[in-house]
């Protein structure tokens, strides 16, 4: 009986042996970088005809090691549509640490009106523990519309907007307000009752 017990647990023994070595394998996987990158695009118009397109790229390493030779670029902007201002599509950093970001910017003029459609920019970047090299993208943006005509907002716009969307608040507020007012402040039959005493 004791050496079945004995054979039961070296096989037990073993068993967690594996799990273990197959698990902190896993682990050995899981130190590697790992980039998100988010795209954002801001329009500015200037003159008449003329919009500045502003596109800025943030990176961020969320993994748990470095990535080196990190390299980022994003061709969906074509030449026949738009000029390059300042800046560059492309970029390149030596590293990006784990818990770290980067940031890249440039500004474009519009040759065109139009909507237009833009691609995800491309990351590459190289993980030492592997030969090839990575590849991410980041998050692609919504539909722009170009030089679009835009009608001319009213006056008192603004303040319909901000009623409507602060109205509820203000209402309570001010109902607090007065009750302060009158809970704190005494009330003139009282104020004429003292005097004739």
């Amino acid at each position: 009986m004791a050496k079945a017990s004995r054979s039961g647990s070296s096989l037990l023994f073993l068993i967690a042996a594996i799990l273990f070595s197959a698990f902190s394998a896993s682990l050995a996987d899981t130190d590697t970088p790992f980039v998100v990158a988010h795209k954002k695009v801001s329009l500015a118009r200037l003159k008449s005809g003329i919009e500045r397109v502003s596109v800025s790229i943030d990176l961020y390493n969320e993994g748990s090691s470095t990535a080196y030779d990190v390299s980022l670029s994003d061709d969906s902007w074509s030449q026949d549509k738009f000029d390059l201002i300042s800046g560059s599509p492309s970029n390149t950093w030596e590293t990006i640490d784990a818990g770290t970001s980067a940031s890249h910017s440039f500004v474009l003029e519009s040759k065109s009106k139009g909507i237009f459609y833009g691609s995800p920019a491309v990351i590459k970047f190289r993980v030492p523990t592997k030969a090839a090299l990575q590849e991410a993208y980041s998050t692609p943006i919504l539909p722009i519309a170009v030089l679009a005509d835009k009608p001319p907002e009213k006056k008192f716009e603004w303040a319909k907007r901000l009623v409507a969307k602060c109205g509820s608040l203000v209402s309570v507020l001010s109902l607090v307000g007065v009750f302060i007012y009158l809970v704190a402040t005494p009330s003139r039959a009282a104020k004429a009752s003292k005097k004739k005493r």
